[in-house]
C-alpha cells in the first residue's frame, strides 16, 4: 500500500512539481490550494503526512497546522520562502516533524518524506504498546490522551511530544541535550531553558502539586526521568 501524501501550497506550479516528484517515487499524492481546503482533505482522505506552506490566502500554513495540531499527530512538513529561523522555530514549537526552505531540491525533499514516514512508523509501533496510569494521571499515546483526576490535560504541541518523549523512556534519565535534540531538533543547539521552560509549563499541568512532582522528577544538573512503568 501507498503512503498518501497531501501537498498544500497556493502555487500550482510548486505543487505540481511536487506532486511528479513523489509519484515518481511510488507515494500517490492529493493537492489543496488553501488552508481550509487542506483540513476538508485531511478529514475526509486521511493522508499519511502534509507538505504545508506557510505563506497562503485564506488560512496560513500556521493557522492550518495548529488546527491540526488540536487533534492528529499526522506528519507536517513545513515549507516557507524566508530564509531566517523565525519561521521555522514556529513551525517546530507548532509541532511540525520537519522544515524546508524553498527553493527546494527534489531530492533533499524526497529524502525529508522519506525520513519523516520511517520515523513515524517507527515511533508508531513503540507507542501502540505504551500508556500510563496511575489512578490520578492517565496518558494514552496512541490515541494522544491525558488527564488528571479524570479532568483531560491540554497541552500545547510541544508539551505533548517532551511528555511523549519522557514516558517512552520511563525510568531513564534523559539529558537536557538529549531532549532538545529529540523534541526540538539539533538546530537549538544547547538551548537548556527552552526545555526547563516547557517542562514547568508541562509540570503544572500534570502534576498534582507541580511544587513536589512525583511524575517527572529533576535530575539535578543532568535532566529529567518520568518514573518508572510498572
Amino acid at each position: 500500500m501507498y503512503e498518501k501524501i497531501l501537498v498544500v501550497d497556493d502555487i500550482e506550479d510548486i505543487r505540481s512539481l511536487l506532486q511528479e516528484a513523489l509519484q515518481a517515487n511510488g507515494y500517490h499524492t492529493l493537492e489543496a490550494a488553501d488552508g481550509r481546503e487542506a483540513l476538508s482533505m485531511i478529514e475526509t482522505e486521511s493522508p499519511d503526512l502534509v507538505i504545508l506552506d506557510i505563506a497562503m490566502p485564506v488560512m496560513s500554513g500556521f493557522q492550518v497546522l495548529r488546527q491540526l495540531r488540536k487533534n492528529s499527530d499526522i506528519p507536517v512538513i513545513m515549507l516557507s520562502a524566508r530564509t531566517d529561523t523565525v519561521d521555522k522555530v514556529e513551525s517546530l514549537e507548532l509541532g511540525a516533524d520537519d522544515y524546508i526552505t524553498k527553493p527546494f531540491e527534489i531530492a533533499e525533499m524526497t529524502a525529508r518524506v522519506e525520513a519523516v514516514l520511517r520515523r513515524r512508523k517507527t515511533m508508531s509501533r513503540v507507542i501502540d504498546k505504551v500508556d500510563f496510569n496511575d489512578g490520578q494521571l492517565l496518558i494514552n499515546l496512541a490515541k494522544r490522551h491525558v488527564t488528571l483526576k479524570g479532568e483531560e490535560v491540554e497541552l500545547t504541541p510541544k508539551e505533548y511530544e517532551l511528555l511523549r518523549e519522557l514516558v517512552l523512556n520511563a525510568g531513564t534519565v534523559l539529558e537536557y541535550q538529549r531532549i532538545l535534540d529529540a523534541v526540538w531538533g539539533k538546530g537549538y543547539g544547547n538551548a537548556k531553558e527552552l526545555v526547563q521552560v516547557t517542562l514547568k509549563r508541562l509540570r503544572a499541568k500534570i502534576e498534582v502539586d507541580p511544587g513536589n512532582p512525583k511524575y517527572v522528577l529533576t535530575i539535578s544538573g543532568v535532566g529529567y526521568r518520568f518514573k518508572e512503568i510498572s
